[in-house]
């Protein structure tokens, strides 16, 4: 800061009626000019101020206790480490790591190669680790040094990133091969009829051509069927505003998905009519879908009924079920997976893709609703779609009735007082893990 001076006023006056005084009595105006300067001199230099010093800015050494209080509650997992030992760590890393990591050695924590290196070196840096807490996890370390003998130690889980990547590399890989599969026997096909002409007699030549169009309508399923799950995909955030009727929208699917011969083995039960926000086109696939699977793979002549109602949690209910072969407890978990089958080669055989349940689960979850399966060996399957009712009508919940008790049972929703046994949990299970 400079000098600061504040003006004078009262000496001022005070030296002009002096040297005024001294030229009315007479006195040589130069010696009275004299005068008035040393004064007016004098007042300045008694109103200046020294020059103020910087202010001196003293560094604190951040104390242990200081920085557990700055990284408590943070949510990503931190470690402060004095000479490599473990002084500090936050809620979300003893949480991760265990409460006795404090005051071990951080690389006896870690027991990674990667990690341990970074430790030893004394280095900032970062490393990759797998199975630090769980055998498939991966997490990325990043080590700072905050003095020479204090470094902070952030993990960061990259299971997530890594999970999507590999989902992505896996769904392109056997798309690829769904899609190969079907052109090659059409191009092989196609070059045997032309290869042959004249030669090839009539009935193989139909049959070839059956082959082709087979085939065809198989790869035109299939790329139909993935561009549904793209735009399923890219609008899951949009909740649908359309208020539907659900009981002729869910009739007519169904009518559309068994088509000729088939619809006699549909039994329709519409014991509600609810309204949802929805959007019509998918909410038709999602049951033309789950239908076509119950009639494809349900015992063949058998029945495939399909439900809708009022659960007991108020949301509207469409359960499709079928009294086919059943579905091994160890595939529930994976049925919603893109081009997971549960038997190869009889889904290629009846023209499924493989997407079919992938596509209604990303519906579902569009609409905001739940998706479970239940299925016995040997005795069927039974899916079921909730969806939120429409607000103008959700009103409380019907009484509860024995279906709708048993139904809550086997998903284990609102089941306190009933505890389902290892054997049942496995077989009752019914979220997607993808």
């Amino acid at each position: 800061m400079g000098n600061r001076q504040t003006f004078p006023l009262a000496g001022f006056a005070l030296a002009a009626a002096t040297f005024a005084a001294m030229l009315l009595l007479g006195i040589d105006p130069v010696i009275a000019a004299a005068v008035g300067v040393v004064w007016v001199g004098s007042l300045l230099v008694a109103t200046g101020r020294p020059p103020e010093e910087p202010p001196r800015v003293v560094e604190l050494p951040i104390g242990r206790d200081s920085m557990r209080k700055l990284i408590e509650n943070s949510h990503t997992p931190l470690l402060v480490t004095e000479r490599n030992k473990i002084a500090v760590a936050n809620r979300a890393a003893r949480r991760m790591l265990g409460e006795h990591v404090i005051g071990q050695d951080a690389r006896v924590a870690f027991r990674q190669p990667e990690a341990i290196a970074l430790i030893n070196e004394d280095r900032n840096g970062q490393a990759i680790v797998r199975g630090l807490v769980r055998r498939q996890d991966i997490w990325q370390i990043n080590r700072q040094s905050v003095d020479p003998t204090r470094a902070v130690i952030e993990l960061i889980n990259q299971t997530a990133e890594a999970d999507i990547s590999r989902a992505h590399t896996d769904f392109v890989a056997n798309a690829s091969h769904e899609l190969r599969t079907p052109l090659a026997a059409i191009l092989g096909y196609v070059e045997t009829l032309r290869e042959s002409g004249d030669a090839l007699d009539a009935p193989t030549a139909q049959r070839f051509l059956g082959t082709i169009e087979r085939e065809g309508k198989r790869l035109q399923s299939l790329i139909s069927d993935l561009m549904s799950l793209s735009r399923v995909e890219a609008e899951k955030h949009d909740l649908p505003e359309t208020i539907i009727a659900l009981a002729p929208l869910a009739e007519r699917a169904a009518r559309d998905a068994a088509g000729g011969e088939r619809v006699s083995r549909l039994d329709i039960e519409l014991a509600e009519s609810p309204r949802v926000r929805g959007d019509q086109g998918q909410l038709e696939q999602v049951v033309r879908n789950l239908v076509d699977n119950a009639l494809k793979y349900g015992a063949p002549g058998s029945e495939v009924k399909l439900v809708l109602d009022i659960a007991q949690d108020g949301m509207a209910r469409i359960s499709v079920i079928d009294e086919g072969e059943g579905i091994a407890p160890e595939q529930l978990p994976h049925l919603t997976r893109r081009f997971f089958r549960t038997d190869p080669g009889r889904s290629r055989a009846s023209g499924g893709t493989g997407l079919g349940l992938a596509i209604v689960k990303h519906i579902v979850e569009r609409h905001r609703g739940r998706l479970n399966i239940d299925s016995d060996v040997g005795k069927g399957t039974r899916v079921i779609v909730r969806l939120p009712l429409a607000p103008s009508i959700a009103s409380d919940p019907p009484a509860a009735t024995d279906e709708d008790a048993a139904d809550g049972a086997t998903e284990g929703e609102g089941d306190d007082a009933r505890t389902a046994s290892p054997e049942e949990t496995s077989r009752t299970q019914s979220r997607e893990l993808s």
